[in-house]
């Protein structure tokens, strides 16, 4: 069951003429939402949403590097889809269909299961009434800190192993993962080559995390807990939780690009290999390097 996106007074929160609200303004010419639609009110609540769940509490300035950092033709995208726009609906599926097949074909190996796979999604996407007679989509989740494609990715990779587990009798999803049985193919092409290098880097790296580290790892992404549940285990806002993920996030994916590099991959290669690629599309074993966790 989704949750219905919430609207945020603007100008009550960011005044008009604070360098926030101008950022704000700035941001709408470059967006595309005029094309769907979108006038610049209700597009300055959906920028000011995501800035207050993830830095309410923070300075003017680092709410400026998010402003600057988001990914705003997509967020728009991603709601006006939500709000079933049929121009945007075509405009992300003329996008999105094809990796999206591409990465479902990765997960299931078979072209039935994964064209499966993605309308399933894709029914997910376009959204539907709720009891209450409002639309809810699952784009409404996506908060355009990261690139819509991986944000997707990720998804349709949840949804698989989801799937696994409701199918599974005699073997546990964990235990084919852990076996390399879950996402295996019959020959290793170059691009599942890459995949073992990256894969055995992400391993190194997750075993080195201290305590911290692997306790919001495991909490945030593994047990898929809010941002607020953390915030309330640790005793701190949950701005606070948001921050240190992004920068742990961020200094993971340095981490494992030097130690690809430092096993001989190719500094260009490392670049384009890590530029897309979402640690649940491999074969690592998560849980059993961040689990160790207390904090």
């Amino acid at each position: 069951m989704f949750s219905e996106p919430s609207t945020t007074d603007v100008a009550q929160v960011f005044p008009p003429g604070c360098r926030v609200a101008k950022a704000i303004e700035q941001l709408y010419s470059c967006s595309k939402a005029e094309a769907f639609g979108i006038s610049p009110d209700p597009f300055g609540e959906i920028v000011a949403a995501v800035l207050l769940r993830y830095a309410a509490d923070a300075a003017e300035a680092e709410q400026l590097e998010i402003l600057a950092s988001l990914h705003i033709e997509e967020l728009i995208l991603a709601r006006a889809c939500s709000s079933g726009n049929e121009a945007a609906w075509e405009a992300f599926i003329a996008r999105f269909r094809a990796p999206l097949f591409a990465t479902a074909m990765r997960l299931t190996c078979d072209p039935a299961s994964a064209t499966d796979l993605t309308d399933s999604l894709n029914a997910e996407l376009y959204g539907m009434p709720n009891n209450h007679g409002h639309r809810t989509s699952r784009l409404d989740y996506y908060m355009g800190r990261g690139s819509l494609e991986g944000w997707l990715r990720t998804v349709l990779a949840r949804q698989h192993i989801d799937r696994c587990r409701s199918r599974s009798r005699e073997v546990s999803l964990e235990e084919q993962i852990e076996s390399g049985v879950a996402f295996a193919a019959a020959t290793q092409t170059p691009a599942q080559e890459s995949d073992r290098q990256v894969s055995s880097a992400i391993a190194q790296i997750l075993t080195g995390l201290d305590d911290e580290e692997r306790f919001l790892l495991a909490n945030y992404f593994l047990d898929q807990r809010t941002l607020a549940d953390i915030a309330r285990m640790t005793g701190v806002h949950e701005s606070t939780i948001s921050r240190k993920l992004d920068k742990l996030t961020a200094t993971l994916k340095k981490r494992i690009k030097n130690q690809l590099v430092a096993d001989g991959m190719n500094h260009a290669k490392v670049i384009e290999i890590l530029k897309d690629i979402d640690i649940r599309d491999l074969n690592v074993d998560v849980a059993a390097s961040l689990k160790q966790a207390t904090f």
